[in-house]
């Protein structure tokens, strides 16, 4: 299998044949002491555990029984983009995330698209994110996924040139920007003669856009709208990211306890009394929105919130109904939404996917169990999924026989061989599989900021990223060039 390694043109390590956009850094990293460099990373593990900087790992228990919390590991090496690969990635994401909005839209209102046979009905009005309870209703610019989060991973061509593939759209509560931008932050604290020496694009002002893109869906009636953060509580697994992203936006965080509805209008406990509410950028699932329409027993959400919602008198971003669009069982058909909404050929591929709910596809995955990567439909973080090369004999078997008892549940997909980037580890500097997280902002126009969440698999040849599967971090850099002047503007939709 080819290997595609960021850094290195040739086999990693083998020679010295670094691409272009690394090679300052590159001999900046070879004139660095090892101890340094060991030093530096205690002190990111420091400053991080001091800041609480931590991810809940559920089902990993302490001694007391309660959920552990752990780092996200950090690693010092960054993932380095250069501008002209960014420009394609970010009209590719625009284009994107475009077509999905106009898809949630299509749903819930004409659904031209499952009445032109593109995409099967029953796929989407069976959906268990299908939200019937949306059907009809407007939101504001008809924009339902205000974030999104959209994996990107590269592999190797059959030329050994690296291509973008996405590999999965997170539209519901992505999460992840906070280690973005603390990584930026780690790495300026202790390299910051590599931002002298390189033109790297700024991602400090993602909560201000991310501010501007909330306050821009409040009710008309709200010239001066309030904005909150809508959590969990501090149980869930990326608390950290909602407070932090609620300081820095200078809003409130709040839990569903801290919000009341009267006459269709959502009001927030304070010590003065009640203060009128939006916009909320809620970070919890619709299940637990409002015990009147979902799920009785949540005990986290506020009770008349969907009354308010559907009333036009607070706006919830993202929308209620929006996870009908990020399935994995949706996912294939992404590329002819983008054709069917906008008449446009897609920028950036899909990875090639079996849908095991087709005869074909399932009897094709049956037969290649042991080389292909097989997903749960609504498995997420890593969890419900089979990676045929590293499985053993019995995972197979288990996966079969899921397989055939619920094959609408799964797709497979070619164990892709992601593209590596140098990571220190245990045994010292080592390449390590890395994917991206660009983070969305939809509005009237779509905007971004430069880069993304580089994850990376600390495990050598594991090709799971995910935090809560042991995966780390690295900042992401995009190099700015001087005919690059967009780089992080925004694109009209």
């Amino acid at each position: 299998m080819q290997r595609f390694d960021e850094m290195y043109a040739t086999t990693p390590f083998e020679g010295s044949d670094v691409r272009p956009h690394y090679k300052d850094y590159r001999q900046w990293l070879a004139r660095q002491p090892g101890a340094a460099m060991e030093a530096r990373r205690a002190e990111a593990e420091m400053i991080f555990r001091r800041v609480g900087i931590t991810f809940a790992v559920y089902g990993a228990k302490d001694e007391g029984g309660a959920g552990r919390e752990r780092l996200i590991p950090f690693d010092l090496i960054p993932r380095i983009i250069p501008a002209q690969e960014w420009s394609h990635m970010q009209r590719g994401l625009v284009q994107r995330a475009t077509a999905l909005n106009r898809f949630i839209h299509d749903v819930y209102h004409d659904q031209e698209i499952l009445r032109a046979g593109i995409v099967p009905t029953d796929l989407v009005l069976q959906n268990a994110q299908y939200r019937p309870e949306m059907v009809g209703v407007n939101v504001p610019n008809d924009i339902y996924a205000q974030i999104a989060g959209i994996d990107i991973v590269r592999a190797a061509n059959a030329d050994g040139v690296g291509e973008y593939f996405v590999l999965e759209d997170n539209l519901r509560v992505p999460s992840g920007v906070s280690y973005m931008l603390e990584n930026r932050r780690m790495m300026m604290r202790l390299f910051p003669e590599l931002f002298a020496q390189h033109s790297v694009a700024p991602v400090a002002h993602y909560p201000d856009l991310l501010l501007d893109t909330l306050r821009a869906v409040a009710p008309a009636s709200a010239p001066e709208p309030t904005v909150v953060v809508l959590t969990p509580g501090m149980h869930n697994s990326a608390y950290f990211e909602h407070a932090f992203l609620a300081q820095q936006m200078g809003v409130e965080l709040v839990e569903g306890q801290d919000l009341v509805v009267e006459h269709d209008t959502v009001f927030m406990r304070t010590t003065r009394g009640l203060r009128r509410v939006d916009v909320i950028y809620r970070r919890l699932d619709d299940d637990f929105l409002d015990p009147e329409v979902f799920r009785e027993s949540s005990t986290l959400g506020c009770p008349g919130l969907m009354r308010a919602y559907r009333a036009g008198n607070v706006a919830i971003c993202n929308a209620v109904g929006t996870g009908v669009a990020d399935d994995k069982s949706v996912y294939p058909y992404v590329p002819d939404m983008i054709r069917f909404y906008l008449g446009e050929q897609p920028l950036l591929s899909n990875v090639p996917t079996w849908m095991c709910r087709k005869s074909d596809d399932l009897a094709y995955v049956l037969d290649h169990l042991h080389e292909l990567v097989v997903k749960e439909v609504h498995g997420a973080g890593g969890y419900g999924m089979l990676i045929g090369p590293a499985a053993t004999r019995a995972e197979i078997e288990d996966f079969r026989r899921a397989l055939l008892a619920n094959p609408a549940g799964y797709i497979a997909q070619p164990t892709l061989s992601l593209s590596s980037c140098p990571t220190y580890v245990e045994s010292g500097i080592a390449p390590r599989h890395i994917d991206l997280r660009p983070f969305v902002l939809s509005g009237k126009t779509v905007k971004m900021v430069a880069g993304g969440l580089t994850r990376v698999a600390l495990k050598e040849g594991s090709l799971v990223v995910n935090s809560s599967q042991g995966g780390g971090t690295k900042d992401t850099w995009v190099l700015e060039g001087a005919d690059d002047a967009g780089l992080e503007g925004s694109v009209a939709c």
